[in-house]
């Protein structure tokens, strides 16, 4: 099939979850399919890194992201107004609007994957603009429920109103919108039944779906030599997610203090670009942006997901297994991925049970082993993309015939 891929961010390097999960999609489906990837662009984002991609797409088309201050208050006085989504309409610009209209003006396409919720309303588009192309929604995340999530868990009351606002109008957005394509695809059980009951109240119910984890390629990846008696713990994330700073924040605030009390030569490395503001105390260092993680994951004991809110997987936690690094997590944290808690991983959710888990794994050597090795254990059998992506065979398939897959 000749299918047209949308993405919101650049699908290479392989430095955030969202990348992984597109990246992988798109390397299984260029090995049957002509694709073509349309795709914003960042400022950070290198030529190299289109080039690479051009190495196995068919083409490759990019569209600058713009975005401002200024941009961001017109939006937000926009979704008040409106009631729409501030989180899609922020996004919504003529340029890729344009580049639709060149790229199917230019060739018929039998498929148009929107990879992300943030990119249905462009494949919704191309698909006025070509009725008989089948349409795909890949949804990483039951996107409603970061910013209610959010809501539940700050003190600021006009933060509280506007994350619960955001989250109201995401939910209808969002269940109006996946009733709308032929298929969409599902990172986890959890986000499927949380919008189809959305569905069910709202719409007339949601497309046939399917659900597919996002996967890694651990055999590629060489678990980590740790150093012994190190007491390192490690954070790893982008901290302009909003969940991923206040997760760390409550850690580092709450949780690390106890910790330091039982282990005062214990030390928090955060990794990430933006950290918060307050991310600072004794044992703390914020790094920012890492380009080569392999001597602070040489010296990581114990790798956290202190996370409250979100939704879809947590890459990180794949990341960490494919290491070979022991996993304290939230139960947010974990949430959507096949753990078994005291085996691969540890969970707990209060602050004393966190900084009591920690603690285990940094004094106990054969506990951090056993959840070390079980845990990569799982994501090779698990959460191998090579393994699990031919589920994506069966859609296509479908598709092809003029039907809409099946539901799985």
């Amino acid at each position: 099939m000749r299918i047209l891929f949308l993405s919101q961010v650049l699908p290479y390097p392989l430095d955030a979850g969202p990348k992984m999960r597109s990246y992988f999609v798109l390397r299984h489906l260029t090995q049957q399919h002509e694709v073509t990837l349309l795709t914003f662009v960042r400022d950070t984002d290198r030529p190299e890194n289109i080039a690479h991609l051009a190495e196995f797409c068919h083409a490759v088309r990019a569209v600058p992201m713009r975005r401002s201050r200024f941009r961001d208050l017109k939006f937000l006085i926009q979704g008040l107004l409106t009631q729409q989504p501030f989180l899609i309409i922020r996004d919504e610009l003529p340029e890729m609007i344009d580049a639709l209209k060149q790229l199917v003006g230019a060739q018929s396409f039998d498929a148009i994957h929107a990879d992300q919720l943030w990119m249905a309303q462009y494949a919704l588009a191309a698909g006025a603009m070509l009725p008989q192309a089948k349409l795909l929604l890949d949804q990483h995340n039951a996107v409603y429920l970061i910013p209610k999530r959010l809501a539940e868990s700050t003190a600021n009351p006009l933060k509280q109103l506007f994350l619960s606002r955001e989250s109201r109008a995401l939910a209808a957005f969002e269940a109006e919108v996946c009733h709308r394509f032929d298929h969409v695809v599902w990172v986890t059980g959890e986000d499927y039944q949380a919008v189809a009951a959305l569905a069910q109240a709202q719409t007339n119910g949601l497309a046939p779906s399917t659900i597919i984890p996002i996967c890694a390629d651990p055999g590629q990846v060489k678990p980590v030599t740790r150093a012994s008696g190190q007491k390192r713990i490690t954070f790893l994330g982008g901290l302009h997610w909003p969940p991923n700073a206040e997760g760390i924040l409550w850690f580092a605030k709450q949780v690390f203090p106890r910790v330091r009390t039982e282990i005062p030569e214990a030390i928090l490395t955060v990794i990430g670009k933006n950290p918060p503001a307050g991310l600072a105390g004794e044992g703390v260092e914020a790094t920012g942006y890492v380009t080569d993680l392999s001597p602070y994951l040489a010296e990581t004991t114990v790798f956290i997901v202190p996370l409250h809110a979100g939704g879809g997987m947590r890459v990180k936690i794949l990341d960490a297994w494919s290491w070979g690094l022991p996993i304290v997590s939230t139960t947010i944290g974990a949430e959507g991925i096949d753990i078994q808690p005291g085996q691969n991983i540890l969970i707990a959710d209060t602050v004393p049970d966190f900084a009591q888990a920690v603690i285990r794994v940094l004094q106990e050597p054969a506990l951090a082993q056993q959840l070390a090795q079980e845990g990569r254990q799982t994501v090779r059998q698990k959460y191998d993309w090579r393994r699990i992506y031919p589920a994506w065979d069966k859609i296509y398939a479908g598709l092809a015939n003029n039907g809409s897959g099946t539901q799985g």
